[in-house]
């Protein structure tokens, strides 16, 4: 009865953490987050990125980028359909990283309208724990990159993206991929500061040397100020950018 071979399997961590289980710790980081959703009736998200190293008192551009995307998370959650309750889904509910920085600010938002709000936590050396106003029900930890960003595009009516570093860039295009091969149905992608961004991608010049198609430059829109976020993912939606609230 000692014996490892007698524990049972789900009770077993020398079993379930071998390498040999890698599909069945997939599989259970899949379901655990897709349950909660489903509790909390959501049906679709606006997935925020950007970086956690946004302080909302940082130096240059820093306050503004964190006060805008607090506003933002506040103007989707109101108008977008994440207060819905009872027998409407919840639509548009913010979901970001779960970090600090500007994922903490797109939270904050949310939570600062009364609505519910997602944290997709990724388990790192630094940088990643979870802010203070994701959803307690709703702030998951992953181990597994490829099941955490799997989770952030599936639900996603659109993608808004403010200034980052590595991480938010690797998010960015990993959606831009998925939507240009067909892997993902198209949703706005806005960029949220576009001298920022004009200044870190040259995206003309990826055009001219002929790695990607004209066209393609259409999957990508920009903003400077919050409500222009919301407007073109309203338009895009069929929304209303100022639709009354929906709760039944």
């Amino acid at each position: 009865m000692a014996s490892p071979s007698y524990r049972l399997p789900a009770l077993d961590q020398d079993f379930l953490l071998a390498e040999e289980q890698r599909g069945v710790r997939f599989l259970l980081e899949y379901e655990k987050a897709e349950q909660a959703l489903a509790r909390w009736a959501v049906k679709s998200t606006i997935v925020v990125f950007g970086s956690a190293r946004v302080r909302e008192d940082g130096p240059g551009k820093q306050a503004g980028w964190y006060a805008a995307a607090r506003e933002f998370g506040r103007l989707a959650s109101t108008h977008g359909g994440a207060l819905n309750a009872g027998a409407a889904p919840r639509e548009n509910v913010i979901a970001t990283g779960g970090g600090p920085g500007l994922m903490e600010a797109a939270n904050r938002g949310a939570a600062e309208a009364g609505a519910p709000s997602i944290g997709f936590n990724i388990r790192l050396p630094h940088e990643q724990e979870p802010n203070a106003y994701s959803t307690p029900d709703l702030t998951f930890l992953f181990h597994y990159f490829a099941m955490r960003k799997m989770h952030l595009a599936m639900r996603a009516n659109a993608l808004v993206v403010f200034p980052g570093g590595f991480g938010t860039f690797d998010e960015l295009f990993e959606i831009l991929a998925l939507i240009q091969t067909g892997k993902m149905r198209r949703v706005p992608v806005v960029l949220f500061d576009s001298a920022y961004w004009h200044r870190v991608f040259n995206f003309d010049a990826v055009v001219e040397a002929g790695m990607i198609a004209p066209h393609d430059l259409d999957l990508v829109a920009y903003a400077d100020t919050p409500e222009a976020i919301w407007k073109l993912i309203a338009t895009a939606d069929g929304i209303a950018p100022d639709r009354p609230l929906v709760q039944p």
